[in-house]
């Protein structure tokens, strides 16, 4: 962890979050780079499909924005990107908040499934607080870029070969959108046998995002989904 700093109670309550959550301190990137006081938080491998991905990272702390991103890639033709707020100025607090959206895509035509492997460095703010709200007008029909959309994140382990993940979204809110990510919380990108050894199908029952995970025995133990509901402001 890079900290260099005067303040030492704050450095050593940065060392003891750090032990608790059990970060990494040999796969930490470049996400706390020119951060004087910084909480690396690695992601683990997200699988980067046809089509794409996207994977939000929070914090793992309360009280903590993201003021750093950086990632790994299992083959050099994967571009990564993060989606952020708009506001002025760009910044942490403005372009930032607790959590990020990262998307990956392999700009290589006809490329099979590959991996990325996301970062994000943390700095304490007074009042942090909860995940990011995001402006989404792509395929969310009736969303003015001015109306908030919160995310609903879910993630799960893969412990078993049938798995069903459901998000109701909060009171005064309606579903508007969805994503999954298929990841490996491990130090090394996955085979490739392990790339198509979960999947999953989303489907809305009632306003109800429901998404049926299947798995092979390939997966192995450090499997996991992560699916994310977009709920926006009821009419």
């Amino acid at each position: 962890m890079r900290t260099r700093l005067a303040l030492a109670p704050l450095a050593l309550a940065l060392l003891a979050a750090t032990a608790a959550i059990g970060v990494e301190a040999a796969g930490a990137a470049d996400e706390c780079k020119g951060l004087r006081v910084c909480l690396p938080f690695p992601g683990p491998w997200v699988v980067v499909p046809v089509g794409g991905v996207e994977y939000e990272l929070a914090c793992p702390l309360p009280g903590y924005i993201v003021a750093g991103t950086d990632a790994r890639v299992a083959t050099r033709d994967i571009d990564v990107s993060f989606r952020g707020e708009t506001g002025s100025p760009i910044g942490p607090g403005v372009t930032t908040r607790r959590s990020v959206v990262f998307q990956a895509s392999r700009s290589r035509a006809g490329a099979g499934s590959s991996s990325f492997r996301p970062f994000i460095g943390c700095i304490p703010t007074r009042g942090g607080g909860g995940r990011a709200l995001t402006s989404r007008s792509a395929r969310s029909p009736g969303v003015r870029p001015g109306q908030p959309v919160r995310s609903v994140v879910v993630a799960r382990p893969v412990r078993t070969r049938a798995l069903v993940v459901r998000i109701t979204c909060p009171a005064g809110s309606r579903l508007v959108g969805s994503t999954h990510a298929v990841a490996f919380r491990q130090r090394l990108s996955p085979s490739d046998t392990m790339l198509g050894a979960v999947r999953v199908d989303r489907t809305v029952v009632s306003g109800v995002l429901v998404a049926r995970v299947t798995s092979t025995a390939a997966s192995g133990p450090t499997a996991e989904v992560q699916v994310r509901a977009l709920c926006g402001r009821a009419q």
